[in-house]
């Protein structure tokens, strides 16, 4: 090993020079840190690394090319009480791994302290046992690609119409993608893939975790396995098992292959990123696989006895107070955006990531700056899940812009006024107000009037939940599958079964009513005001078999049914039809927040009116009253050379006369669409004069266009 002539450490890593490769790792309070190179029958070659000030180690070894694999070791104190877990007999990932080959094989031997076969122990004995046999090898990389005229589509946030998939379930059952290809980062770039999401209309491809990641124990103990990838074992690392090559090198490529051909059909790329926590879990319980051997005091949030501050629910928290910490999180971002080319992220639990010295959440949070004026970071699309399991975890509304924050209170206000009232209604009991509902629809200025209606990333269903089928079909979870003795998962669902519980099971009036009700859930997410979010799969009522926590079911249960039969084609159409409709209409799109509808004074400005189902206005008593249940809104495209657009929500139980409002200029409506067609094309023409009647069908939306 040759020590470099500087001073000042290396880029942390592994990086490939003209005769060799450098590394560099910080590891805090260790003593000695050792490269371990492992040979093709991987007997492993120790060599003491260098130490460099600020607590970094490195080193450069000629001779060293791409497809090396390689490990470190540390040694230190072993001081639990205090947070220092160093121990030389434990095989550590490196933090900056471009590339990991293997799977952790959940063995004692993996634990810095002592355990029994069960992993219990109380994490204070240190284990002396050699883990090498059972962790992954970090890889040595060749970055070269040719990304040819590859750019980022850079879609404008109020087009923007985000997907959320899964690599693996989005693919493995799709018959027009090759067996081989199926659950990869190449299938979920294969055209026949491409071709669906073109005939959808979605613009932005929001990946669940894709950084390497690894099952936890308790789930390999009964059987099952990590399938939605929050766990993570490298931030640098694409997850080797979602590419079709077992190379680690042909990884990293697949996925940037994936990445350039979503591109060249016009699509984003985002990746939902666990920055919060790692999957080494709590100190006392969790493996020491990586960060922990080399700097746990310092990579994670520890109390005064040396314990993780667990503010995720995953037993342990990433310390971004740290410098080394923060800095290893603005890396990964700049390493996925430079070199692997993503259009943005989507951070798991970023209430986290915001808390200070005093563990409160704030937006001038040091990462939070670092992120907003990072020369690579700031022209990128970053969103906010905005909470955590922490004190005063909820925050939906107070990320700093350019952030855009998942909108759970559209969610639950959605689902409300859909389902949740539509089950009062036929229980006898009081609906909720309309107001919330009015705000949502209108981009949550409430929430988001700081900002921007597109800052508020709507959602009614996500990856954790029920699906949109689900929600018609399921009054409890059916979490069984799980081992967990159905626990897990929210028991505040907001839905109904429309009186049978399961989604095979009912007779045709109840399917048609579950199908105009997913109808009416998508019209309202993908006409509303802010930036729209479809779980993938929704379009084809896609069922999880009333699981709303499928983190371990890969298998059918989570995976996409691609055996589609006339009423799954028609919701696909129907869903291209209304992101059509939303992509045709600006005024759908306002990049501002409407002028407030008041009931009296000059309306010449108002480009957001909402009126009874009498056709007058609504007013606070209106709103208020639990027994309202239809309200009209009237979108005024005029002042921007745009369609004047109603709509008619009728979220009661029977059918009911609505009489649609007047409005100045406009001389009739003539309907766009109603949530009782099955498809778009059966929508019936019909066109209303100011003060007629329209028969408005139980739990139904019409959209209509102002005839000037």
């Amino acid at each position: 090993m040759q020590r470099p002539a500087v001073d000042f450490p290396p880029a942390f890593g592994a990086h490939l020079r003209d005769s060799g490769c450098e590394f560099s790792v910080y590891a805090g309070q260790a003593e000695q840190v050792w490269l371990c190179l492992f040979d093709d029958q991987g007997a492993e070659r120790r060599i003491a690394l260098d130490p460099y000030v600020g607590g970094v180690w490195a080193g450069f070894v000629d001779g060293i090319r791409a497809g090396q694999r390689y490990g470190l070791r540390a040694a230190g104190p072993w001081d639990p009480w205090a947070g220092q877990r160093y121990n030389p007999q434990k095989l550590l990932v490196d933090p900056y791994a471009r590339a990991l080959e293997g799977a952790v094989r959940w063995q004692p031997e993996v634990f810095g302290h002592q355990v029994s076969s069960y992993f219990d122990g109380d994490g204070y004995q240190r284990d002396e046992r050699d883990s090498a046999p059972y962790v992954p090898r970090s890889v040595v990389l060749d970055s070269q690609f040719d990304w040819g005229d590859d750019r980022p589509p850079q879609v404008p946030w109020d087009q923007t119409v985000i997907y959320e998939t899964h690599v693996r379930g989005l693919t493995m059952t799709h018959p027009g993608v090759p067996e081989e290809l199926r659950g990869t980062y190449a299938g979920v770039a294969h055209p026949s893939v491409i071709a669906h999401l073109r005939r959808l209309g979605v613009t932005t491809i929001e990946l669940l975790p894709v950084h390497a990641f690894t099952s936890e124990p308790h789930l390999v103990k009964v059987g099952l396995e990590n399938y939605w990838g929050y766990n993570t074992l490298g931030f640098f690392a694409p997850h080797a098992a979602y590419a079709s090559s077992g190379d680690p090198q042909g990884a990293v490529d697949e996925f940037k292959g994936m990445v350039k051909l979503l591109h060249a059909a016009g699509f984003e790329v985002i990746l939902d990123v666990v920055y919060n926590h790692t999957c080494e879990q709590g100190a006392a319980s969790g493996a020491t696989l990586s960060w922990r051997g080399l700097a746990g005091h310092d990579y994670y949030r520890l109390d005064e006895r040396g314990h993780d501050v667990d503010m995720t629910g995953c037993g342990n928290t990433l310390d971004m107070r740290h410098p080394t910490a923060v800095r290893m999180v603005l890396d990964s971002l700049r390493y996925w955006v430079s070199e692997m080319h993503v259009d943005g992220f989507r951070f798991d639990l970023a209430v986290a990531l915001g808390r200070g010295q005093d563990d409160g959440f704030s937006p001038d949070h040091p990462f939070l700056v670092g992120l907003r004026t990072d020369p690579v970071l700031t022209g990128v699309k970053l969103i906010a899940e905005p909470w955590d399991l922490g004190s005063h975890g909820w925050r939906t509304g107070q990320f700093p812009p350019p952030f855009g924050d998942w909108n759970d209170r559209f969610r639950d206000t959605v689902r409300n006024f859909w389902l949740g009232d539509l089950a009062a209604d036929h229980a006898g009991h009081p609906r909720h107000a309309l107001a919330d509902l009015g705000a949502r629809i209108a981009g949550s200025p409430d929430l988001f009037g700081h900002r921007s209606p597109q800052a508020a990333i709507n959602y009614v269903t996500a990856h954790d939940g029920f699906t949109m089928a689900d929600l018609t079909a399921y009054n409890h979870k059916h979490n069984g599958a799980n081992a967990e003795g159905n626990r897990d998962g929210t028991d505040n669902n907001r839905s109904w079964n429309f009186g049978v519980e399961g989604w095979e099971f009912g007779d045709e009036p109840i399917q048609t009513l579950r199908r105009r009700a997913i109808r009416n859930l998508l019209a309202t997410l993908l006409l509303s005001g802010g930036t729209p979010m479809l779980l993938g799969g929704d379009e084809l009522e896609r069922s999880q078999r009333g699981n709303n926590n499928a983190y371990c079911q890969n298998n059918e249960i989570a995976w996409y049914n691609w055996d589609l039969d006339y009423t799954q084609d028609d919701l696909i159409d129907t869903t291209g039809f209304l992101i059509a409709l939303r992509q045709a209409h600006p005024v759908l799109r306002r990049r501002g927040f409407f002028t407030p509808d008041v009931p009296s004074g000059d309306l010449s400005e108002v480009s957001l009116r909402w009126c009874n189902a009498d056709g007058g206005f609504m007013d606070s008593a209106h709103w208020q009253s639990p027994q309202t249940s239809t309200v009209q809104a009237i979108f005024d495209g005029s002042p921007i050379d745009d369609t004047t657009l109603l709509f008619v929500l009728h979220g009661a139980s029977v059918d009911s006369a609505v009489t649609v409002p007047a409005h100045d200029g406009v001389a009739t409506w003539e309907l766009l669409w109603s949530s009782t067609a099955e498809h778009p094309s059966w929508v019936p023409d019909l066109s209303l004069a100011p003060g007629d009647a329209y028969k408005a069908a139980a739990a139904s939306f019409a959209v209509f266009a102002g005839v000037r």
